[in-house]
């Protein structure tokens, strides 16, 4: 049986506000990690995405500031005691939502900065002072650098999504932003996924920490039912397109490796009749942001995106993720497929796996510790299942024709094999030859005898020797001497 928030006995701005936004019992990460924040505890909290981590680690941090809320409008009295770090933009828009939501009842002031905006609007507020600073590492630096942003006091610092913090990108940024922060001060790590590498770097940065992992690290919500099928790669727009109308899924996150992917993908999907809008890296903030609120207001019905927006993205009821490209890295699976089945909702989750991914399946099977099996997709009526074409190696895709569709088997003798099984279809005519633009290649080869044949520097127009403009003829000079011919002369 689960804890409620009344249990928690928080200042009552703070329960009002948990109130308003219907939170009546704990999920297991809040259960366990509220009250050790509360207690001024280091913390690694490792859960499944979509559990409410963001809660557990704000309430805590704005219940233990409430002794700093002042009404006074001077920025000194606000300077930031609360830093949380977040990997994406989208990110950390999404938290500075809810903590504005938790502490709109009381004094405490929030901030949100990331790049691909431009700082005028956001060094106005951090001026201003605010007590909870939510911020991208790359944008805070420039903002520390610019003397926007003073950290010496601060108390608490949160690194949500902890992994993708901590990698081998982040790592460099993070360190410089450590060392402006007081060394006494609280730490909380929080993310879905948590490897031994992480949890040694993550060691050096925190005291003695409270170590929580309410679920089997690296596992995926019980709620979300996960279909691996073998497709093969020019069939995967058909595949999704069949699944998306067989299932009548509405709405539906699809996940692609690249960026170009992405916006081919989108393209050709909207093609199909399908409302769609991409995100990636290389649009605007302003331009994934529009997208994002048109995913989250129903207007679109498939977002298209790179792993940008795999983690932490919190949108209510999206019954669907599609794995378009099975992910490099394993733990990116588990943090896709978290976008669907949140708060114990149930969810889908589709993942098409051509013959060259079978190592990046096995990765995921070894990651999450669950056998995965391989389906076969029926496509089209009187078409080979996908799956013959996965179990084959791939040779099902060379006896394919330009057209996409299957050649006929031959016989050892070179004669199509007739087959009572299969419906005969009607002959296409062929496609006639490409007319060559130039008629001198459709002339037949005729070959030149050894006396037809002069070379051609032979043949070329002999054209008189010409001094070059850029060489300067020499300038005549008067001789002290006459030659010998000129004396015979004169």
């Amino acid at each position: 049986m689960t804890a409620s928030f009344s249990k928690l006995q928080l200042n009552p701005a703070l329960a009002q506000a948990v109130a308003d936004m219907g939170y009546e019992s704990m999920t297991p990460i809040q259960e366990q990690a509220i009250p050790v924040v509360l207690q001024g505890r280091d913390v690694m909290g490792a859960a499944q995405t979509g559990t409410g981590k963001t809660a557990a680690f704000s309430l805590p941090l704005l219940q233990r500031m409430m002794v700093h809320e002042n009404p006074s409008t001077s920025p000194a009295r606000h300077p930031v005691r609360a830093l949380v770090l977040l990997p994406t933009r989208e990110l950390a828009v999404q938290v500075a939502e809810q903590v504005k939501l938790y502490a709109k009842h009381t004094k405490l002031r929030s901030a949100v900065v990331f790049g691909g905006m431009d700082m005028k609007p956001q060094t106005a507020e951090l001026k201003a002072g605010v007590e909870v600073l939510i911020a991208t590492p790359g944008r805070l630096l420039d903002h520390i650098e610019a003397k926007n942003a003073v950290l010496n006091q601060v108390e608490y610092v949160v690194l949500d999504e902890a992994d993708r913090m901590l990698d081998i990108g982040f790592l460099p940024d993070l360190q410089r932003i450590l060392s402006y922060l007081p060394k006494k001060r609280t730490t909380l790590l929080f993310s879905a996924t948590f490897s031994p590498e992480i949890k040694r770097l993550a060691s050096s940065y925190l005291q003695d920490p409270v170590t929580i992992e309410v679920a089997r690290s690296n596992a995926t919500a019980s709620t979300v039912e996960q279909h691996f099928y073998a497709v093969a790669v020019d069939d995967k727009r058909r595949a999704l397109v069949k699944i998306l109308r067989e299932r009548g899924i509405t709405q539906a996150f699809v996940f692609v490796n690249s960026k170009l992917g992405c916006a081919r993908l989108a393209r050709s999907l909207e093609r199909e009749g399908l409302k769609t809008t991409a995100l990636h890296g290389d649009k605007s903030q302003d331009e994934r942001l529009k997208a994002l609120e048109s995913f989250k207001k129903g207007e679109v019905e498939l977002l298209v995106c790179t792993d940008v927006a795999a983690r932490g993205l919190d949108i209510k009821d999206v019954p669907a993720v599609f794995n378009f490209d099975v992910p490099f890295n394993a733990e990116d699976y588990v943090h896709r497929i978290g976008r669907t089945g949140r708060a114990g909702a149930s969810g889908l989750a589709v993942t098409f796996a051509s013959p060259s991914d079978q190592r990046l399946v096995v990765d995921i099977e070894k990651l999450i510790k669950t056998p995965l099996e391989l389906e076969a997709l029926e496509l089209d009526e009187g078409q080979a299942p996908s799956g013959e074409r996965f179990n084959d190696g791939g040779r099902g895709q060379r006896s394919r024709d330009d057209e996409g569709r299957r050649r006929p088997e031959r016989s050892e003798h070179g004669e199509r094999s007739s087959r009572t099984d299969r419906p005969e279809r009607a002959e296409r005519p062929a496609r006639p030859a490409p007319k060559s633009r130039d008629p001198f290649f459709d002339q037949p080869y005729q070959a030149s005898t050894p006396a037809e044949v002069t070379p051609a520097w032979e043949s070329a127009p002999k054209t008189s020797t010409r001094i070059s403009a850029n060489i300067k003829p020499k300038r005549k000079l008067a001789a002290l001497f006459k030659t010998d011919t000129e004396s015979q002369a004169s």
